[in-house]
């Protein structure tokens, strides 16, 4: 039987009085582009610390690919890639040598032909014997990406790969972790721009002081928590009685209004007709994960 990628089993972490996780209890199968994602303090970095053997949970059980993270640690390590939150590098190598430094830590040699493709796709070539501390915060951040990579780890952790980084990078390092994704690596990512994880992720998990909140496909999370939008312009500029359950508020000119299923729009649209009121500007907004965040974990 294939195990999963990860599996995470009642994780309990406390730091003094302040309880971080919760009992999180999470599967992430192989092969997966799988999102983690909550607000600042929701539990997403310790949960990632633990798995990294960063930090130890108080209790429960927590394994990549079957190598439990504390009793098959060498196992479990190299297993996993994880490019952190925080700039961590040694500030007296150059980006080559931090590379081949980090193929040793894993026992791997003549490792040169994949450093060489790790520094091109994540454009690192030009700065390739530049020393780390000379880097931009941008270029730090691509050497971390490239170090957690650089022993072919069949899991990869991305938690905020891509804060403070310009779009050009950000488009590329995408393209690169989507192929790495479809030749069968498993994606585990953590964003605040939750675009990213809409357009790469199948599915989402949603954190919220420490417990797990939602666990679902992105599509079924976008189908079952978000309405739709009827924004409309109207005149006279003033919605029927009839409509005024469906109100959600209203920008200026713009009324807004609250659907379930589009086939409500042409009710709408024949409720105004015979109020008499004419529709000079109309626009259906679909939900985004945005929206499914807002209402899930900061209400």
């Amino acid at each position: 039987m294939t195990p999963p990628a990860i599996e995470i089993h009642q994780v309990h972490k406390r730091f003094g009085s302040v309880q971080a996780l919760r009992g999180v209890d999470l599967t992430v199968q192989q092969g997966e582009f799988f999102a983690l994602l909550g607000p600042n303090g929701a539990g997403k970095s310790t949960l990632i610390n633990i798995l990294a053997g960063l930090a130890l949970a108080d209790s429960g059980r927590m394994a990549v690919l079957g190598h439990d993270v504390r009793a098959d640690y060498r196992q479990a390590r190299r297993s996993i890639g994880v490019v952190p939150q925080e700039l961590v590098y040694d500030a007296f190598f150059t980006v080559r040598e931090m590379l081949r430094f980090q193929s040793g830590y894993f026992g791997i040699r003549n490792n040169h032909a994949w450093i060489e493709e790790l520094l091109e796709r994540l454009a690192l070539t030009s700065k390739a014997d530049a020393y780390v501390r000379h880097l931009s915060g941008g270029m730090k951040r691509r050497v971390l990406v490239a170090q957690a990579l650089v022993h072919k780890p069949p899991v990869i952790v991305l938690d905020e790969p891509t804060a403070g980084v310009d779009v050009e990078l950000r488009q590329s390092l995408w393209a690169f972790i989507r192929r790495l994704n479809q030749q069968g690596h498993t994606i585990v990512l953590t964003t605040h721009y939750l675009e990213e994880a809409e357009a790469l992720c199948n599915r989402v998990a949603m954190l919220k002081q420490g417990q797990i909140v939602a666990l679902d496909t992105t599509a079924n999370l976008l189908n079952r928590h978000t309405a739709i939008q009827l924004r409309l312009k109207l005149a006279p500029a003033s919605l029927p009685e009839v409509l005024q359950e469906l109100s959600c508020g209203r920008d200026g000119e713009i009324f807004r209004l609250s659907l379930q299923r589009h086939a409500e729009v042409e009710g709408v649209l024949a409720a105004l007709r015979e109020s008499g009121v004419t529709v000079e500007d109309m626009e259906v907004v679909r939900p985004d994960l945005e929206d499914v965040f807002l209402e899930l974990v900061t209400a």
